[in-house]
């Protein structure tokens, strides 16, 4: 990447749904160049997705929790069932007090404490470690340097 694939990165991270003439007359380039370049850029796998930052308090799911899942979960067979459970973001396998860390979004507490549940049903799954986030202190996208 260079500089100018760095700075229409950062444009689309600021709005995607910016136009290719709006790209780049703020890079520099023809709106033809610009299309060129995100196009690479996506084919490449740099730009995996376009998606909207949508406001989880507003769509009903303020609470957020990351949990720590413990057990031989990271052996495999463990990605469909996290996948299948509503409320669960993201998950990964970790270093550290756990074999897995799962990010979870729900509307409540009662809400989590069900998806806490769920996750220990899981086969290999022998505990779990809760962390309830009161507040974020902020939430930055991937930074292009």
């Amino acid at each position: 990447m260079d500089n100018i694939d760095r700075m229409l990165v950062g444009q689309l991270q600021e709005d995607a749904t910016r136009s290719y003439a709006a790209l780049g007359k703020a890079v520099g380039l023809s709106s033809g160049a610009a299309h060129e370049r995100v196009r690479k850029l996506r084919e490449r796998g740099v730009i995996r997705r376009t998606t909207v930052d949508v406001d989880p308090v507003a769509t009903g799911r303020g609470v957020l929790a990351y949990v720590l899942v413990d057990g031989s979960v990271w052996m495999g067979g463990t990605t469909e069932p996290l996948k299948a459970i509503d409320g669960v973001e993201e998950a990964h396998i970790i270093a550290g007090p756990a074999s897995v860390l799962v990010k979870v979004r729900t509307a409540g507490t009662e809400q989590l404490q069900e998806v806490l549940r769920e996750i220990f049903d899981i086969d290999g799954v022998t505990g779990t470690q809760t962390i309830v986030v009161l507040e974020t202190l902020f939430d930055r996208p991937t930074q292009v340097t």
